[in-house]
């Protein structure tokens, strides 16, 4: 039996992070809201190009295929725009087969106040603001930056995270912050035994993570079966502070497949070879210094974005 929307692992997305809309957002900035809505009427039957959520998305969504009985993946789209300037966006959704029919149009108004509605687990777009709406009232949410999705020929999904504002809280970067290196590491090896609190995607990881004891359950019966999923935690941590981090996981009962413990070192070393679909980040910096054309997305929380 298929589950139901309070079970699922739900990802709103704005049509912004789904699709490259450059330059139907040149016409509003530069033109006004009418030549806008023209633009896209105009336009309608002209298929949007794939933005730099569209592999995460669509891969995402692939998982159904493969638990078509629990289906247990939903995307619901969640659209500054109006019904009919939305329309473009839903024909072109429909051009690429992306199992998508939920959908909340609220024209010119930030969606965040509607992402419990529809049990979101995280929210993706664009528009800098509504993101930064959605993580001041408490939800998962994350600003995709501009770049090229990953994409290959398989069905795998890579998905990574930093640990520190994104999957924990922000406690560990505030002693970082406030004193040097030295203090952050007495302060996590003397806490070692203590797990960290939640940070903003901590749902959404622990929800991946249900979706991959799906995928152990069907390796068990058979052992021909390819896993679609991959979770890879960056972080600039190392040993000892290291420790604290795999408490908090064990306590939560998650494992990602793959961790990486730089000391600092430039992420974007391991984010080339790893090439993962999506990748979350609280640093703007690190970000910014990316070189291999990830498709990345800041989380703007806690003490790195202060």
């Amino acid at each position: 039996m298929a589950f139901d929307i309070e079970q699922k692992l739900v990802v709103g997305v704005a049509s912004s992070a789904l699709f490259d809309l450059t330059a139907p957002h040149d016409i509003f900035v530069n033109q006004g809201p009418k030549a806008y809505k023209q633009h896209q009427k105009d336009n309608i039957n002209e298929v949007l190009q794939p933005g730099v959520a569209f592999s995460f998305i669509q891969r995402l969504l692939k998982i159904n295929q493969h638990f078509s009985e629990q289906m247990p993946v939903e995307v619901v789209l969640l659209s500054r725009n109006s019904p009919a300037t939305g329309e473009r966006v839903f024909r072109s959704i429909s051009h690429y087969g992306l199992d998508i029919s939920r959908a909340a149009f609220i024209e010119g108004q930030s969606p965040f106040k509607y992402l419990p509605t529809f049990n979101v687990a995280l929210f993706l777009s664009a528009h800098q603001q509504d993101v930064q709406n959605a993580i001041d009232a408490g939800f998962a949410a994350g600003l995709v930056l501009s770049g090229q999705g990953q994409d290959d020929e398989s069905e795998e999904l890579r998905i990574a995270f930093d640990f520190d504002g994104v999957i924990a809280d922000d406690e560990a970067e505030s002693v970082f912050k406030k004193g040097d290196l030295e203090s952050f590491i007495q302060h996590e090896s003397s806490r070692s035994h203590i797990p960290h609190n939640p940070g903003p995607l901590a749902d959404f990881f622990k929800k991946i993570a249900l979706i991959q004891k799906l995928e152990d359950a069907k390796q068990e019966n058979d052992r021909s079966y390819q896993r679609i999923l991959r979770t890879s935690i960056v972080t600039a941590r190392n040993a000892p502070a290291h420790e604290r981090m795999i408490t908090t996981l064990e306590n939560w009962g998650v494992s990602p497949n793959e961790t990486f413990f730089l000391g600092g070192m430039n992420k974007n070393r391991v984010l080339q070879t790893l090439k993962p679909h999506i990748f979350f980040d609280d640093q703007l910096t690190h970000l910014q210094a990316n070189e291999a054309e990830i498709p990345m997305v800041h989380i703007p929380f806690g003490i790195a974005n202060a």
